[in-house]
């Protein structure tokens, strides 16, 4: 059912145009009041009226908002591929395969980690916006490797401030085109959204600070393996920084690389994984690190370079 709103014009708000004083009667965006006049949810005296009409003394005002959208819940479904490489009372480290999203999202409708753990009987944390509880770190959709979930309470705090003050030692490995120069570096670039395309990040002078430390493990003729840490965790962030040096992860046309190269190693999806995660335990505090082997596709490209 849709929030109704009546009541008269207070007197602030007398002589204001209707968004501004709809977007301060009612604490929303002056955007969204004035999309709720242009559908014809706002009324004066009875009449509809344009977000630019004047809000009158002693009118009556009816204002309709839209229903609160219904909260993304994760469906419980086993995901194949999907192992678990830890777990106790406290967390669960899984190995999470490529084609499959952290939580549900808008727009995703395919397997998520907790709708796989929710399948398999593994209790998560009830901590965090429903759609996402016990999540505390993500991967991209495209990106597989080492993802760990709180179980606990006390591990999502735990785990949620480790993440947020970078206490987490998190290392990808990437297979990047050509060769890196320097072999050993750190790429300190901001990223924001890409001018030109929303879906794609980019580096912009306004972007959010972003530093990713990489170094050579092995160089072939047309790519280079990186061992990568991340000292932020920007959206896309590897993929970005390694294209703005010209190098994007084969396999990956949305940074730019190259078509020919994806097809000769068989790649479908950005050549990257996260081989492992360190940090301390909720409950004892022992250091942990967690290891996720490659998966079959990335090792084929490999044995591919390798080959030749």
């Amino acid at each position: 059912m849709r929030d109704v709103r009546q009541l008269p014009v207070p007197d602030g708000l007398a002589g204001m145009r209707v968004d501004a004083g709809i977007a301060k009667l009612l604490g929303i965006s002056r955007t969204a009041a004035a999309e709720l006049a242009t559908a014809g949810d706002i009324l004066l005296d009875g009449v509809a009226v344009g977000k630019s009409d004047r809000l009158t003394a002693d009118a009556f005002l009816i204002v309709t908002l839209p229903e609160a959208p219904k909260p993304l819940m994760p469906t419980a479904e086993p995901v194949e591929g999907m192992n678990i490489l830890y777990s106790d009372d406290d967390l669960i480290a899984v190995d999470k395969p490529v084609g499959v999203a952290a939580h549900p999202t808008v727009g995703w409708d395919g397997p998520t980690v907790v709708g796989g753990l929710a399948a398999a009987g593994y209790r998560i944390s009830t901590s965090g916006p429903p759609e996402r509880q016990g999540i505390v770190q993500r991967l991209d959709v495209g990106t597989s490797g080492v993802m760990v979930v709180a179980a606990s309470e006390r591990a999502y705090t735990h785990l949620k401030r480790a993440f947020r003050y970078r206490t987490v030692t998190k290392t990808y490995h990437a297979l990047v085109q050509g060769h890196p120069d320097p072999l050993t570096g750190t790429i300190e670039a901001p990223i924001g959204r890409h001018p030109s395309a929303g879906w794609r990040f980019a580096v912009t002078s306004d972007g959010k600070h972003s530093v990713t430390h990489y170094d050579t493990i092995e160089a072939f003729r047309e790519a280079t393996l990186v061992d990568v840490h991340l000292e932020t965790g920007r959206t896309h962030q590897i993929r970005v920084h390694f294209s703005a040096l010209h190098h994007p992860c084969c396999g990956d046309p949305m940074y730019g690389s190259d078509p020919r190269l994806n097809e000769k190693l068989g790649l479908t999806r950005q050549w990257l994984h996260a081989v492992s995660l360190g940090f301390t335990h909720p409950a004892d505090g022992r250091a942990m690190t967690i290891e996720s082997p490659y998966p079959d596709d990335l090792q084929h490209a490999l044995d591919v370079l390798r080959s030749e």
